[in-house]
């Protein structure tokens, strides 16, 4: 329930920096907005409609303040295909099975299921995204006027020299204003926002997309929309826990899939794409000093507002500002600490962070550099943890009976490790095996136990099992294939 405190908190304890964050970041939206239409192959309007409703939902139902939700290039790439096959339309009754299923994700509070992330992985998948996010602007830099380049270059000197005297406005806005007023004046002829295609003159409008409700369409679009909701979510946590990271406090990961969930079912009856959480735009926010919902807020009205009101202006916004902005985003996005702290890193979670960080980048594939993040983490953990197994032997004083006290976690990867701690030549009569400081956990470890039993049983020494947990206990009744093992619980 929000309460007096929250609402302040969250909307109204940052008003003037959240504002003119938001002018910021509305800026930046439009020129990314058209250029992720472009890619997902429709027209730009559908880019920003989906900017403006999703920033000004997100704001007022996404679980991260200050965080910046819109169109994005990960989820427009997702589209291609299904716009080239079937039609701009379906992109529209995709998008609403996406919230749908974001929303029935945070319905269950799949959320906290973003812990199963290492650090490793989401410090690869921020640096790819700064990396990318510095190579998609070198289109801009290419076979163009020197101009652009001393654009770019003031641009960065405002950017990055005015905070040292003043901070009062974020100095992005300052730039951007700067150089379009100097291009505007001077009439210099360099690529403008204008160039990229022609932008929307009215309001979105309800519309239900134009395709039949049947089997048919269900089978084309699910798919489509199973892939953009789980890239959408996993590109919204990751805003989500890098902003948390940025302002030192909590987010709400169910919150903000329900949020995103609803923000993509209301931009798609508006004729807009589907979209997520955007860590570039965020980092954006936070830089120019965004905290609270009013920042995201803003960002989505005054992305209305430039479009509607100041769209003459906008148009003649030089591209190379904003490549400076961007350029600017790049660089706070990646980070360096992950590069610098490399000596001290464990040497697996470095593997882990580059090869994330490389696939990202090589494949354009965030899903695809995530997925083989976490496997190589989990691999690596495995490994770590299957080393872990310590198993103490004591013999007898007559030498006719031996005690192996096993201690650690007992599964396939470590099934070797334990096995090879038994001398199975051994002359004695009998063996305890004393699990009290050990756990099995699967149908590899039950099989190890049965194989070991065996052996000894082989050479006419008598085996029992001391000490199981509860736990044990049960899985070894379940799956044992010894009817005869003789075992007792702690």
């Amino acid at each position: 329930m929000l309460n007096t405190v929250t609402l302040k908190r969250e909307w109204f304890s940052n008003v003037k920096a959240d504002i003119l964050a938001g002018a910021v970041v509305g800026l930046a939206l439009i020129p990314e907005a058209i250029a992720f239409s472009i890619i997902a192959g429709v027209d730009p309007k559908v880019g920003l409609y989906a900017s403006f409703i999703i920033a000004i939902t997100t704001a007022f139902l996404g679980g991260r303040p200050g965080s910046i939700s819109a169109a994005t290039g990960a989820m427009a790439l997702l589209m291609v295909n299904l716009v080239k096959n079937h039609g701009v339309e379906y992109i529209f009754i995709a998008g609403i099975l996406t919230g749908i299923l974001q929303l029935l994700f945070g319905v269950f509070k799949l959320g906290k299921q973003m812990k199963y992330v290492p650090r490793a992985v989401m410090m690869g998948y921020i640096n790819a995204l700064g990396v990318l996010i510095f190579l998609a602007q070198l289109p801009q830099l290419t076979n163009v006027p020197y101009t652009v380049y001393g654009i770019t270059i003031v641009s960065l000197m405002i950017i990055y020299i005015l905070p040292r005297f003043t901070q009062a406005v974020p100095s992005p806005l300052i730039a951007l204003g700067v150089m379009t007023f100097i291009t505007i004046f001077f009439k210099l002829d360099v690529p403008k926002v204008g160039d990229m295609g022609e932008l929307p003159t009215t309001l979105p409008f309800f519309s239900f997309p134009n395709v039949p409700l049947n089997l048919e369409t269900l089978q084309i679009i699910l798919p489509y929309s199973l892939t953009m909701a789980l890239v959408g979510l996993l590109a919204s946590f990751l805003t989500a826990a890098l902003v948390d990271e940025l302002t030192d406090t909590p987010s709400d990961k169910n919150q903000e899939a329900k949020g995103q969930g609803i923000a993509n079912i209301i931009t798609s009856f508006f004729g807009g794409m589907a979209g997520c959480g955007m860590i570039g735009q965020s980092v954006i926010n936070v830089q120019s000093g965004g905290r609270g919902r009013l920042s995201t807020f803003s960002a989505g009205i005054f992305l209305l507002f430039a479009i509607l009101i100041l769209q003459n202006w906008v148009k003649e916004m030089p591209m190379g500002a904003l490549v400076a902005v961007m350029i600017m985003v790049s660089i706070g996005t990646f980070r360096w600490s992950s590069i610098t702290n490399i000596p001290r890193i464990p040497r697996t979670e470095t593997v882990v962070m580059l090869t994330t960080m490389i696939i990202t980048i090589l494949t354009r594939n965030f899903a695809l550099g995530v997925v083989t993040g976490i496997i190589m983490s989990t691999v690596f953990f495995s490994r770590q943890i299957a080393q872990l197994v310590f198993v103490d032997r004591v013999l007898s004083e007559d030498g006719n009976h031996r005690t192996y006290n096993v201690s650690g976690q007992i599964f396939f990867v470590s099934v070797d490790e334990f096995l090879n701690q038994f001398d199975f030549t051994e002359l004695v009569d009998s063996i305890t095996i004393n699990l009290t400081h050990a756990h099995l956990w699967d149908q590899g470890a039950i099989t190890a136990i049965d194989k070991v039993v065996l052996k000894f049983r082989r050479n006419g020494v008598q085996v029992e099992l001391i000490g199981l947990n509860e736990a044990s206990a049960t899985l070894l009744q379940k799956l044992t294939m010894n009817d005869e093992i003789n075992f007792s619980q702690n």
